[in-house]
């Protein structure tokens, strides 16, 4: 019930004249035109008060649009990392112990080695193939002593979490992009669903999926922050074109995807820029664009290089 409340005649304003014709005061009609305009200011205040209360269970109803709406997005970013996530790998890079040339102990508990670096990447095909960052791997890519060993870990359709061996398919230092292959025979994967960089929008909403100092399966959000972006490569040449992002990259994100808000990849996390000395992502971060990775993977994969540099 809805208490309106009581209005007593002390309450009642003086009467304001409406026009400019004054009734004299012994006028017959003054007392009858007074209390009728009371009365109407009485009716005047109530009508005021229950349309205010009126207005109350629209106020209470755009509310709830607001918090479902809400609950629809956050809904949606679930459902997106978990479509996704099945397809990012962590990236282990182990150094043997002098004297142990045994693989199979080191993939099931690091025995006997020494990790030396963390990363990540994503299924490329259901034959085993993995995108990555060459910084990520080029410990393995360059090794003269044969102690390096490279262990995937990921999660077959059966969402069971398998550790395989990876090798080298092909690199290309000047896109900072590398291939591993691991062996998949009788574990069906995930790949990953590939989206286009062509046609970004700056402010658009973008996610990255990775394993940042080793913590698996991290979502960070963000926006892109900056198109056409240049960035140093491993080989000292520039990278042109690089996605600018605020979505936290850290230590580990690396060669990890960077996917827009339908669960298409659209760049390779790659490089934060960080405070001298701390260590710490200034927030400024960049990723390879997707539509470059697709022009570059095929030739890893056939040939081990780039096409440039078969010749």
């Amino acid at each position: 019930m809805v208490v309106l409340g009581v209005v007593s005649p002390q309450h009642i304003l003086p009467l304001v004249p409406i026009c400019k014709t004054q009734i004299p005061p012994n006028s017959a009609v003054s007392s009858e035109t007074q209390y009728l305009t009371k009365r109407k200011a009485l009716i005047f205040t109530s009508s005021s008060l229950i349309s205010s209360f009126i207005y109350t269970p629209h106020h209470y109803s755009a509310t709830a649009f607001q918090i479902d709406q809400f609950q629809q997005d956050e809904d949606r970013i679930v459902q997106l990392f978990e479509e996704t996530s099945p397809s990012v790998v962590f990236i282990k890079n182990l150094e043997l112990a002098k004297g142990s040339n045994d693989s199979t102990k080191v993939l099931a508990n690091d025995e006997n080695a020494k990790v030396e670096g963390t990363g990540s990447g994503f299924i490329w095909d259901k034959f085993g193939h993995i995108v990555t960052n060459y910084h990520v791997i080029a410990k393995l890519a360059t090794d003269q002593s044969g102690l390096q060993r490279c262990k995937v870990s990921l999660v077959n359709a059966k969402g069971e979490s398998i550790a395989k061996e990876a090798k080298i398919v092909g690199v290309d230092p000047a896109y900072d992009l590398a291939v591993l292959k691991v062996y998949v025979e009788g574990d069906e994967v995930k790949p990953i669903s590939v989206g286009t960089s062509r046609g970004l929008r700056v402010g658009q909403s973008c996610f990255a999926i990775g394993n940042p100092y080793g913590f698996e399966n991290t979502l960070t959000t963000g926006v892109v922050s900056g198109l056409g972006r240049e960035i140093p490569a491993p080989n000292g040449a520039a990278i042109k074109g690089a996605i600018q992002t605020d979505a936290a990259i850290n230590a580990g994100n690396s060669g990890g995807p960077l996917i827009d808000s339908s669960g298409h990849v659209i760049g390779v996390n790659t490089a934060t820029f960080t405070r001298r000395g701390s260590g710490m992502s200034s927030g400024v971060n960049f990723a390879i664009p997707i539509d470059t990775v697709v022009r570059t993977i095929p030739y890893l994969i056939v040939y081990g290089t780039t096409y440039k540099d078969r010749y």
